[in-house]
C-alpha cells in the first residue's frame, strides 16, 4: 500500500482494534529523544500496533527543548532509561551521532551509516539500530519505482542523511552528491561511502554547482518542519526534471514540496519514511513482524485528525 495514495483517499476506512488488552499480556516501557517532538506520531503508531498484536506498550516523549536542554544530557538520560528498565527507545534529531559512545554495540547498519535511531535493551546492554535507511527506501521504493537514479544530490549529511545516503546507494543511485555546510562532516560520509560502493559520491558546499544536471534531490535536513519553516535551497532550483524526496513529515506537505508539485516535480512526502522507520522500530522492539498497511492507515487518520484540530 503506497502512502502518496492513500493520502489521496481522506476516506480510508480502519481495522477496528480492541484495545482491552489482557493484564497478562507483555508490557514494554518505549520512548523517544530529541528536540521539538511534542507533536511526534512515533507513540502513536508503536502503541497501536503493539495492541494489535496483544502487546501492551506506554511510549513516552522525552523532548529536550522542554527543557531548554541539549545532547549534552544525553549521558544522565541513557544512564536514567537503562535503569528504569526501557526496553528500547528511539532517537531523532540532534541525537542520532551523539548517542553513539553511550551505546555498549551497535548494529552493522548502525555502524556502516554512523547514526542511530533506534536501541534496543537486552538484559541491561544498549544496541544501536538504524531503521532510517530502510524506512527512507521501503517509502521511496513505493512511491516511485521508476525513478531516474542518474545523478543525486542528498541535501544533509547528518544522522537521516548519512543513513539515506548508503540506502540511496544500495538502491542503485550511480552518482550521489553530498551537500551540507560542514565540509569535514561531508568528507567524511564521502570516504565512508567511496569505501563501501566504490567511487560513486563527491560532495560539494555549494547547491547551485551540486544539482547541476541532477535527476533527483533529497532534502534530509530539519528545514521545512513546523518549528523550522522555509525552504532549504533557493527557490529558482527546483525544477520539473528533478524528482524531490523529502524526510520533514510535520507538515506533511512542506514548503518544498508544495512548490515542487506545482512545477510539475514527481515528489516523495516525509511520512512514507516515518512509517518505514516505525516499521523496522516495532519490529526490533518486539520481535513481531508489523503490519506496514495497517500502520500506514493508521499515521495517516493521525495526520488527519491533526488537520482537523487545527481548523
Amino acid at each position: 500500500m503506497q502512502l502518496n495514495k492513500l493520502l489521496a483517499t481522506p476516506n480510508l476506512l480502519m481495522e477496528r482494534v480492541d484495545m482491552s488488552v489482557t493484564q497478562s499480556a507483555p508490557k514494554l516501557l518505549l520512548g523517544l529523544i530529541g528536540s521539538g517532538i511534542q507533536q511526534s506520531l512515533t507513540p502513536a503508531m508503536q502503541e497501536m500496533e503493539a495492541s494489535h498484536q496483544g502487546l501492551r506498550v506506554h511510549y513516552q516523549i522525552i523532548d529536550l527543548d522542554l527543557r531548554k536542554l541539549g545532547v549534552e544530557v544525553l549521558p544522565h538520560l541513557v544512564d536514567s532509561m537503562r535503569t528504569i528498565g526501557f526496553s528500547g527507545f528511539n532517537v531523532t534529531f540532534p541525537c542520532k551521532q551523539a548517542i553513539i559512545p553511550l551505546l555498549d554495540e551497535l548494529s552493522e547498519e548502525a555502524k556502516a551509516m554512523g547514526a542511530v535511531n533506534t536501541v534496543i535493551n537486552r538484559d541491561g546492554k544498549l544496541i544501536g539500530h538504524n531503521t532510517d535507511g530502510s524506512g527512507w527506501s521501503m517509502g521511496f521504493k513505493n512511491t516511485l519505482p521508476n525513478a531516474d537514479l542518474t545523478k543525486v544530490v542528498l541535501l544533509g549529511a547528518g544522522g537521516a542523511g548519512s543513513a539515506i545516503a548508503h540506502a540511496a546507494l544500495r538502491l542503485g543511485v550511480k552518482q550521489l552528491v553530498i551537500v551540507d555546510t560542514d565540509s569535514k562532516r561531508c568528507e567524511n560520509l564521502m570516504n565512508d561511502l567511496n569505501a563501501l560502493y566504490g567511487n560513486r559520491s563527491t560532495y560539494s558546499l555549494d547547491i547551485r554547482e551540486a544539482i547541476v544536471g541532477a535527476t533527483g534531490l533529497i532534502h534530509a535536513t530539519p528545514t521545512g518542519m513546523t518549528k523550522l519553516p522555509g525552504l532549504p535551497l533557493p527557490e529558482e532550483l527546483i525544477t520539473k526534471n528533478l524528482w524531490i524526496s523529502e524526510v520533514v513529515y510535520f507538515p506533511i506537505e512542506t514548503e518544498l514540496l508544495k512548490i515542487a508539485k506545482a512545477r510539475g516535480c514527481a515528489v516523495v512526502n516525509g511520512g512514507t519514511m516515518a512509517v518505514g522507520q516505525a516499521v523496522g522500530a516495532f519490529e526490533l522492539f518486539t520481535g513481531k513482524k508489523a503490519d506496514t498497511a495497517r500502520v500506514e492507515a493508521h499515521f495517516l487518520s493521525l495526520l488527519k485528525k491533526n488537520e482537523e484540530n487545527k481548523k
